[in-house]
């Protein structure tokens, strides 16, 4: 069985990293990812709302061409102000009107702690303009108890595109 670690976009390439039950990192890539007509699709400025352990925060995705983002985090930094400076993400469009994204952020973990991480989605297409799914949060910090080893947290997203 193989666990998903990360997946990005790399020159119009989508690499995935897995770890098998031994622990074992493989590298997986499909030079068919985006074509420039599919792109269109998701390509643009989508407001994402997400929603885990009871933490609600708000980022819009800046989706550019050949699977290349930044994420602008409004309310997730220190006293829930804006982080000042766009930080780079990737994207995928997938089979059965699937979008998969992902970037590295630094979120507040519990009541008192900040923690910097992966980010990674996994949406469906409501429609044209909507998305919706599932998001994993997983940081470096070590957690036997989890089958990843690392502290992860699951959750759950909702995301609107941004007409101009």
């Amino acid at each position: 069985m193989y666990k998903l670690i990360s997946m990005l976009v790399v020159s119009g390439m989508l690499i995935s990293l897995t770890t098998n039950r031994a622990g074992a990192v493989q590298l997986a890539h499909d030079q068919a990812a985006a074509t420039p007509k599919s792109e269109a699709v998701f390509t643009g400025r989508w407001r994402v709302k997400i929603f885990m352990s009871g933490l609600e925060k708000n980022l819009i995705l800046d989706a550019k061409t050949q699977g290349s983002a930044s994420l602008s985090f409004l309310d997730s930094g220190p006293d829930n102000k804006p982080v000042l400076n766009p930080l780079p993400a990737a994207w995928a469009l997938l089979t059965n009107e699937r979008v998969s994204f992902s970037g590295e952020a630094e979120l507040p973990i519990g009541t008192c702690c900040r923690e910097w991480g992966s980010l990674i989605f996994k949406g469906k297409f409501s429609s044209s303009n909507s998305i919706s799914g599932t998001l994993i949060f997983v940081t470096s910090i070590a957690e036997e108890e989890s089958p990843y080893k690392f502290h992860t947290v699951v959750g759950t997203f909702l995301a609107n595109r941004v007409l101009d």
